[in-house]
C-alpha cells in the first residue's frame, strides 16, 4: 500500500472517530449535495446506525468451510437451518423459485489464500445486527420517520403512485449506481483486516453486483431494466451525486418509458477498528439486510413536490419485502433529504448492507430484493 493510501487510511480512522464522539453516525450530509473534503465527505456518508429495535450478537467465530450459511451463535442455540434464526428473519419455504440463486460460495482453498495474503496483518471483529423495527409501523411495514412532517401509512399505501407500468419491450426500470465502487468483505470470516479498504472498480466486487442480481430478476419477469455501471464516484468522489444525475437524464431522454429509478448503495456502519453488519436468513442462507430511503421535502423545492409518490412507492416495496421475506429490509428510511430522488416519481435509494457484510450477502439480496420489485411492479399494471 502506498504512502497516499496510508496516510488516506489514517485520515478516516481519524475523521471516523471524531464524528462517532460527537453522535453524528448519519446519511444526512448526503442529503445537502455540497461540495466538501472527500476524505470527510466518505466517513460522514457512510456512518448510519441503526435506531428502533434491534437484535445485536457476535459474528461467527471463524471456523473454515466451503459454505458459511449459519453463524456458529445460531449452531449453538440449537437453531435448524429451516427456522427463524433471529428475530425478524424469514423461515426458509419450499418456492422453487427461489432455489435459483447463482451462489459463488467459496472454496476452503479460497479462504485459506485469503488467510495467506493478510499474515501477519490485526484482525478486527465484526458484529452482526438486524433491526426490525422503526417508529412507525402499519401491518408488516415497518418506517423510520425522521422527517419533519407526519405521513399515514395506510392511506400512502392506498393512494395512487407517480406511473403505471405497461406491456412493452422498452425500458421502464433503471439501476445506476451513485457510489459505484462501494464494495464489501469478501468472506463471512467474523474479522477484518487493517489493510481492509471498502472501495473498489471491480464490478463483481462492489454494488454493481447487487445491482446486476436486481436487474436479471426484473427481466426475468419481463419488466425491461437498464444496469448503468459508470463510475460515478472514482476517481474523484466530490461531485458523484451531480454525476449520476446526469446519467438519470441521459436515459430518461433516451427511454421516456422508464418509470423506476433505483440507486443502489451500500451502508458502511463502525470504524477502522469495529464494524457492524446488518444480517437476516431467508431460505437457510444469511442475506445482507437492505435499507430503502425517500425524502421529504422539507424546503419546499420545487423540483421536488412530488416527493409523496416516492414514498408511496417505498412503502409498497417495504410491504410485498415484508410478505415474500420477513427481515429483509430494515424499516424505511424517511426523512428530509432529496439525493437524486427528484429524477421522477419512481427514484428511490436503496442500501444494501454495510462494508463489513460479505459480497455474497449482497448479490443474495439484491437476488431477493429484485423479486419483491419485480411482484410490486407486476401489480401496478
Amino acid at each position: 500500500m502506498g504512502r497516499k493510501s496510508r496516510l488516506y487510511r489514517v485520515f478516516l480512522s481519524i475523521t471516523a472517530g471524531l464524528l462517532t464522539s460527537a453522535g453524528l453516525l448519519c446519511v444526512g450530509i448526503r442529503a445537502t449535495q455540497i461540495g466538501m473534503d472527500t476524505s470527510l465527505d466518505i466517513v460522514a456518508a457512510e456512518m448510519a446506525m441503526p435506531t428502533g429495535h434491534a437484535e445485536y450478537r457476535e459474528a461467527p467465530v471463524f471456523i473454515p468451510r466451503a459454505l458459511p450459511v449459519m453463524s456458529e451463535v445460531l449452531r449453538d442455540k440449537g437453531d435448524k437451518s429451516d427456522q427463524v434464526s433471529h428475530e425478524g428473519s424469514a423461515p426458509a419455504k419450499d418456492r422453487e423459485d427461489d432455489k435459483d440463486f447463482d451462489a459463488h460460495d467459496p472454496s476452503q482453498e479460497d479462504i485459506e489464500s485469503y488467510e495467506s495474503e493478510h499474515d501477519g496483518e490485526e484482525r478486527y471483529p465484526v458484529h452482526e445486527f438486524c433491526v426490525t423495527e422503526g417508529n412507525m409501523s402499519y401491518g408488516v411495514v415497518q418506517v423510520k420517520n425522521t422527517s419533519s412532517t407526519d405521513i399515514d401509512i395506510q392511506e400512502e399505501l392506498s393512494a395512487k403512485l407517480g406511473f403505471s407500468m405497461e406491456d412493452t419491450d422498452e425500458p421502464q426500470v433503471l439501476i445506476y449506481h451513485t457510489h459505484t465502487s462501494e464494495s464489501y468483505l469478501p468472506y463471512d470470516t467474523g474479522y477484518f483486516f487493517e489493510s481492509f479498504f471498502p472501495r473498489s472498480t471491480d464490478s463483481s466486487q462492489n454494488v454493481c453486483a447487487v445491482g446486476e442480481e436486481i436487474a436479471k430478476q426484473l427481466n426475468a419477469a419481463g419488466i425491461v431494466t437498464i444496469h448503468d455501471t459508470t463510475l460515478h464516484d472514482y476517481p474523484s468522489y466530490s461531485g458523484a451525486y451531480d454525476r449520476s444525475f446526469d446519467t438519470i437524464e441521459k436515459y430518461l431522454e433516451e427511454y421516456p418509458t422508464i418509470k423506476v429509478v433505483l440507486d443502489i448503495h451500500r451502508d458502511g456502519i463502525g470504524t477502522d477498528t469495529e464494524k457492524y453488519k446488518p444480517v437476516f436468513t431467508a431460505e437457510g442462507r444469511k442475506g445482507a439486510q437492505a435499507m430503502i430511503l425517500a425524502g421529504y421535502n422539507y424546503d419546499g423545492c420545487e423540483e421536488f413536490s412530488d416527493w409523496e409518490y416516492n414514498l408511496r412507492f417505498a412503502l409498497r416495496l417495504q410491504r410485498t419485502a415484508g410478505e415474500l421475506y420477513p427481515g429483509m429490509l430494515r424499516p424505511l428510511h424517511f426523512s428530509d433529504f432529496m439525493y437524486n430522488m427528484n429524477a421522477n416519481t419512481g427514484s428511490l435509494l436503496i442500501e444494501v448492507g454495510g462494508e463489513a457484510n460479505t459480497i455474497e450477502e449482497a448479490r443474495y439480496t439484491g437476488f431477493l430484493l429484485g423479486k419483491v420489485i419485480a411482484d410490486t411492479l407486476s401489480g401496478e399494471k
